[in-house]
């Protein structure tokens, strides 16, 4: 069984200039319509049910974020929505909606999406993760990230370098990465066949839990929330986890210290790009031609 999980809790504060004057108020990126009518989460999440049936797409928010989404979650089931009682970056994010789907169902496949891209085709894109999650069918060892095959020269992007290929599977080891290289480097991993890494990752309940056990074992204070998932001490359990932990990064804590199981799939035929500034935002406006609109939700 395939679930989505949405990352939906951060503040956009980079983009702030742009949505403030889009929306009028302070509400972050992923609750702003940019460059067309739904907002950036609406549309992340209609993309994702290309693959995944709705019920089964969980989003994490933050509650002090409440009025800006308190309208999305009204028509979803309650499970669906994994209120974070602060943000403290993408990997407490990640994990409480992990520990929330390994509850529901612990052999379940997931697609972990953030909610702040640009997608050119979102068929031909979720074709894509449509392969990683039935290549996790076979091999629920394996996690996979999505790497975007570079259009132009991203310095302030992550990148990831594809090893050797996996017999038989559509997918490459994971060599290395560099986060946000001068413009000169980006040029030569451009050239040398580094992907731009989307943060989109497909893998197994299990695996990407047990990944983040061995990689960042701070985080094992989530193990105290498990007995309260789905009670009415989940909340005053959550928030004392919360109170305790550290800000961090999946990319920066995980993923770049190269677990062995991680994979690349190499993304083609899609412009894609992270809406993370305003210059990335209206240059890919100006390429598709668009105006800007004024519509949040």
């Amino acid at each position: 069984m395939t679930y989505g999980l949405i990352l939906a809790g951060g503040e956009g504060t980079r983009l702030r200039p742009l949505t403030r004057v889009l929306a009028g108020d302070e509400r972050p990126k992923q609750f702003c319509a940019i460059g067309g009518h739904d907002t950036l989460v609406e549309r992340t999440r209609r993309r994702l049910a290309r693959v995944v049936a709705p019920p089964r797409t969980l989003m994490v928010l933050t509650r002090s974020h409440e009025r800006f989404y308190r309208p999305l979650v009204a028509g979803m089931p309650a499970h669906c929505a994994v209120i974070q009682p602060q943000a403290r970056g993408t990997s407490p994010a990640i994990v409480y909606g992990l520990l929330r789907i390994a509850a529901r169902e612990p052999s379940a496949t997931v697609v972990i999406t953030p909610s702040d891209h640009y997608v050119s085709d979102d068929d031909a894109f979720m074709a894509h993760v449509r392969v990683a999650a039935s290549t996790i069918s076979r091999r629920p060892d394996l996690v996979v990230l999505l790497g975007i095959r570079p259009d132009s020269v991203q310095a302030d992007y992550g990148w990831i370098a594809p090893g050797p290929p996996i017999p038989g599977l559509p997918l490459a080891r994971v060599k290395g990465f560099r986060e946000k290289p001068a413009a000169d480097v980006a040029l030569t991993l451009a050239n040398e066949g580094w992907l731009w890494n989307s943060f989109v990752i497909v893998g197994a309940v299990q695996s990407l839990l047990a990944m983040v056990r061995h990689e960042a074992p701070a985080l094992a204070a989530f193990s105290r929330l498990v007995p309260a998932l789905g009670t009415a001490a989940e909340t005053a359990v959550a928030g004392s986890v919360y109170a305790a932990l550290a800000p961090s990064s999946f990319s920066d804590d995980i993923l770049a210290r190269r677990p062995a199981n991680l994979a690349v799939l190499a993304v083609t035929g899609v412009e894609w790009s992270d809406w993370g500034s305003p210059e990335r935002v209206m240059a890919t406006l100006a390429r598709r031609g668009d105006g800007m609109n004024t519509r949040s939700a």
